[in-house]
């Protein structure tokens, strides 16, 4: 079985929890859209919203190059929250991994995605941005193709 998510176009839902140093967590959800090109440069697109919040929604834009028979890659990406982005990715057998790193950035933030594979339409996604050595956030969802 190989991996559908973000190594194919598509879309995905997201649902699940955001939660922020010292507080409850948030329910959220969003959509994903991933495109790719001829010369295998992939964009992916996610809105995440929280409605039973006031916090502000975030916007995420993916830009980045995998070749076809290579299982690491690199990316930039453009954050509402963090802003500007630079990362790496790996694709595991069951898990597609991303570190990234906030550039130019005072606070030294930086943060990891994981999305583990439990069949070809729903991945689970456990994410955490952190500043310096702590951890300032965590989210954990289910993501789930659409036709």
């Amino acid at each position: 079985m190989s991996h559908t998510f973000l190594l194919e176009a598509g879309r995905w839902t997201i649902e699940g929890n955001w939660v922020e140093r010292n507080q409850s967590p948030l329910p959220c959800k969003g959509r994903t859209i991933i495109a790719w090109t001829n010369d295998n440069w992939f964009t992916m697109v996610t809105k995440l919203s929280f409605s039973r919040s006031d916090r502000e929604d975030i916007s995420f834009q993916y830009r980045g190059r995998l070749d076809g028979d290579e299982r690491q890659y690199t990316y930039v990406l453009q954050q509402s929250d963090l802003g500007q982005i630079e990362g790496e990715g790996w694709v595991g057998a069951n898990s597609i991994i991303q570190r990234y790193w906030v550039l130019s950035d005072r606070q030294r933030r930086s943060g990891f995605e994981t999305f583990y594979r439990t069949n070809n339409n729903t991945y689970h996604l456990s994410s955490g941005i952190l500043s310096g050595h702590y951890l300032i956030s965590t989210m954990e969802a289910v993501l789930e193709r659409q036709y």
